[in-house]
């Protein structure tokens, strides 16, 4: 029986719905709520009018206009994050680095496994919520008070630093985006010129020896060539494939 997500909305943007027809088969198998559109001015109007919390857009359509409507994708008003997958016919490093550069949530090359796509999804879509209620940020196990800086796993305090507690708050309050560490030195350095590239790796790696648990994958994932994201651990996750 699969997995139901009922409350989660995907918009299929490719002007070739036949390729995309078994994936949006699929994806409402699993309980999603699926609409197809053929090309970029169609899933703008759909974005504007009902928000879904998902768009997956094929890359090579004619007149694609890839930064304009990942700029209206991300100025959507909507009551929840809009998170982006590309499809795309080119799979090199350099294209999947491009993609996500742009502001993509996950990149997948065509020809595509659905176990693997419908798994991507489910990656992307996992977010790390608020709690209005007590002012934190909630992941699995993992909490971060921000009233009282207090970060907990499994119920067990955790000693931060003051740069690794900011990384963590960054990214669990951006759970599923891929960022790269120019991006993160500007978010959570700000203007400190001392601070180089090298300090993103190292603060990752205390945040990973804090956090990890044996038997399971890091909370930090590291998105090959690019940099990293943030996702609850998953055995079966693919955050490190690229």
């Amino acid at each position: 029986m699969p997995a139901q997500h009922t409350s989660k909305s995907i918009l299929i943007v490719d002007a070739d719905l036949a390729s995309v027809e078994p994936l949006g088969h699929e994806l409402r198998r699993a309980g999603y709520s699926v609409n197809t559109v053929t090309d970029s001015l169609a899933a703008a109007a759909a974005v504007a009018k009902q928000p879904p919390h998902l768009v997956i857009a094929d890359w090579l359509m004619p007149s694609f206009a890839e930064l304009e409507f990942i700029q209206r994708v991300r100025d959507a008003q909507a009551p929840h994050p809009i998170r982006l997958i590309i499809l795309s016919n080119l799979s090199g490093e350099q294209d999947i680095v491009t993609g996500l550069n742009l502001g993509a949530d996950d990149y997948i090359a065509k020809p595509f496994s659905l176990r693997e796509v419908l798994a991507r999804v489910s990656a992307v879509l996992r977010s790390c919520r608020p709690d209005s209620s007590s002012a934190s940020l909630s992941c699995d196990d993992l909490i971060l008070d921000v009233a009282t800086n207090r970060v907990t796993v499994g119920g067990e305090s955790v000693h931060l630093r003051r740069a690794e507690y900011r990384l963590l708050a960054f990214f669990m309050s951006h759970a599923g985006r891929s960022f790269n560490r120019t991006q993160l030195l500007a978010e959570v350095w700000g203007d400190d010129s001392t601070v180089v590239e090298r300090t993103v790796d190292v603060n990752v790696q205390r945040l990973r020896k804090i956090l990890n648990k044996p038997g399971r994958q890091t909370y930090i994932q590291t998105v090959r060539g690019f940099g990293y994201r943030f996702a609850p651990p998953d055995k079966m996750s693919t955050g490190s494939r690229f």
